[in-house]
């Protein structure tokens, strides 16, 4: 399991009320947005997309205060995200959730202002995800399909033309900025 390692985390982690779901209301709202929040700065951090709840998730135990979250908990926090349009549960279980740190729609802007910066009118897929330029960007490594829905949304918006090569490293988009 990945450890939170250089991640700064919040007080709140270290108080061990906040590893179980309160019942007051107004506590409880605050508690699922400040774990809406740990979960999206921390994915956002290590480049995470995915998160299972039937498998370890560093954010989920603190055993310096021998504390884990419930399943529940990790529910409720995850269907909190689904609910913002942060998240989506990827499979009919609602056992994996997608983690969107940022929206489509904010990912199709970055990927237009990225193209723009760098005067990129025609590229392949997989530079995008791990071309030169994008290394140290919200781009490097980023999910195939977050990064096909984002071009899609684009090719919606006659700001890009996906086009598919003899293989998936052949795939490539063109881009009308």
């Amino acid at each position: 399991m990945q450890r939170p390692g250089d991640f700064k985390l919040p007080p709140f982690f270290n108080y061990p009320p906040y590893f179980t779901l309160q019942p007051v209301r107004e506590t409880r709202e605050k508690q699922v947005q400040l774990w809406k929040d740990l979960i999206l700065d921390y994915c956002r951090s290590q480049k995470m997309y995915i998160i299972s709840l039937e498998e370890d998730f560093p954010l989920f135990s603190n055993p310096k205060i021998e504390r884990s979250l419930s399943y529940e908990a990790k529910e409720v926090f995850l269907a909190a995200l689904v609910s913002e349009g942060r998240a989506e549960w990827i499979d009919k279980s609602h056992k994996k959730c997608l983690i969107l740190w940022l929206r489509i729609q904010d990912w199709a802007n970055y990927i237009l202002d990225f193209v723009k910066e760098n005067g990129l009118e025609v590229t392949t897929i997989e530079d995008i995800r791990s071309g030169i330029e994008t290394h140290g960007t919200e781009l490097a490594g980023i999910d195939r399909g977050v990064l096909m829905r984002a071009l899609k949304l684009l090719e919606q918006k006659g700001k890009a033309a996906i086009f598919k090569g003899t293989s998936a490293d052949d795939e490539g988009v063109k881009f009308s900025v």
